[in-house]
């Protein structure tokens, strides 16, 4: 966005700080009509013929635009990807508190990543992990569905879970 000196255009639509347009001038005229007005002169569409310029303060369409953009940037939200870990030998009352949890975080528009952990002989007997981790599916039927199926990454057998 050119202002003021930077604008090349021999000649410019001029539009005024109210939106009233002024015609097509000559930039001479439009940089003297800005000097008069006290605002400078905004290149806002460079690639129409003749260009298009505005009227304005500067300084204050740049704040308003920062603080527009501070506005939106509070308004989004972000998905974020929470973690909850068990083990194979986890008890049913433990994968109860951790399945209100999950679904608090599914609630909030979170994604969930349910992680089994295995350690030393626990890789043998991995259809243990497997178990649990259909028991938490199937305690969270009702609002997460598994977004890719359950895979084993190294130590790891984890599924990522999204709200229905």
């Amino acid at each position: 966005m050119a202002i003021n000196q930077e604008i090349t255009a021999r000649q410019v639509r001029l539009i005024a700080g109210t939106g009233e347009q002024l015609g097509i001038v000559s930039i001479e005229e439009a940089l003297n009509e800005a000097e008069k007005s006290g605002l400078d002169l905004v290149e806002i569409a460079p690639g129409a013929t003749p260009p298009v310029c505005k009227l304005l303060d500067y300084g204050k369409y740049k704040y308003q635009q920062h603080k527009r953009e501070k506005e939106n940037k509070k308004k989004q939200h972000v998905i974020q990807l929470k973690e909850i870990r068990f083990r194979p030998g986890t008890e049913t009352h433990d994968l109860e508190t951790k399945a209100k949890k999950i679904r608090t975080f599914l609630s909030e528009g979170n994604k969930v990543k349910v992680t089994v952990m295995f350690r030393g002989r626990e890789m043998a007997h991995q259809e243990f992990g497997h178990q649990t981790l259909q028991e938490i599916l199937t305690m969270l039927d009702d609002v997460a569905k598994p977004e890719i199926d359950p895979k084993m990454e190294g130590r790891f057998l984890s599924v990522i879970l999204v709200a229905k």
